[in-house]
């Protein structure tokens, strides 16, 4: 049995939902055709250890505890294109993975409600649960709404160094958001204006609002650059992983090979390596 999860690109969003003095995290992730696999195969005498770590192992638990079964002797094996620490959701894409192929090993009907309650219990998450783009909010667990999957973007991204503890940066943002409350909500409208009309230029151009908004608090050091060089590429905007280290262009089309390279020249010189991937869906 096996279950997969996709992760994500950082956001296209991420601030409060609305202007205010006590402000939740929300984030319309930006989800990416890149994964996370966990597997189970039930019969062998090899210790059924989880590979992926305490959370992984407490969302079997939780799973387990809930439905009331017993996991036969079995073997698990997982797999990841998702870099941990960087933006990609690795952490929640593997618990969410985990689940899914606890629901196929005991036949039971997919469940997102209780998936979202063993994600509660463990961390603040990402919506990569479902398939579509959502407004999240990543502390509460809460869908706020539901934004289809008629937007899609390809990429061309780069991961700076280091990593970001989400977890201790928290009160960091949620001070930033009160300072820039109403900021965020211009951005959050016109994020959402694009969504329902159907305008990637416009969730792009919101996303760069977003991102630089991100730039007062956890910043990237190409962010400068890139913006300056973002007509000459063609690019509609600019998305970060908020509250980690990624960067990159988002593109209406896909990239020929001449493009590919240019872009790849152009961030060589910025001492980083460029990834391709598609992002969002359309």
């Amino acid at each position: 049995m096996s279950g997969v999860c996709h992760g994500t690109l950082g956001e296209l969003y991420q601030g409060p939902l609305r202007a205010g003095s006590e402000p939740d995290i929300a984030v319309v992730s930006f989800p990416v055709d890149r994964h996370s696999w966990v597997h189970f195969t039930p019969g062998t005498n090899e210790p059924n250890r989880l590979p992926l770590g305490e959370k992984t192992a407490t969302a079997a638990r939780l799973f387990l505890e809930h439905f009331g079964v017993t996991l036969p002797p079995g073997r698990w094996d997982a797999h990841s294109d998702l870099r941990v620490g960087v933006g990609m959701a690795s952490s929640t894409a593997d618990i969410v993975a985990t689940l899914r192929c606890l629901f196929r090993l005991f036949a039971l009907p997919y469940d997102n409600d209780v998936v979202l309650g063993i994600l509660t219990a463990i961390e603040r998450a990402d919506s990569v649960f479902l398939d579509e783009f959502a407004l999240y909010l990543s502390g509460r667990h809460r869908v706020v709404r539901r934004l289809g999957t008629e937007i899609g973007f390809h990429t061309a991204y780069i991961t700076e160094p280091g990593t970001v503890d989400t977890a201790a940066v928290t009160d960091l943002l949620l001070e930033h958001y009160r300072r820039h409350g109403e900021e965020y909500e211009r951005c959050l409208t016109d994020l959402l204006k694009g969504f329902a009309s159907g305008d990637p230029a416009a969730v792009a151009r919101a996303a760069t609002a977003s991102a630089a908004l991100s730039q007062n608090v956890l910043p990237k050091a190409t962010f400068d650059s890139m913006l300056a060089h973002r007509e000459r590429f063609g690019a509609d905007g600019v998305f970060v992983a908020h509250t980690g280290c990624l960067i990159g262009y988002l593109f209406p089309t896909r990239l020929d090979a001449d493009a590919k390279s240019d872009l790849s020249a152009y961030f060589h010189t910025l001492g980083h390596q460029c990834s391709f991937a598609q992002g969002g869906y359309g």
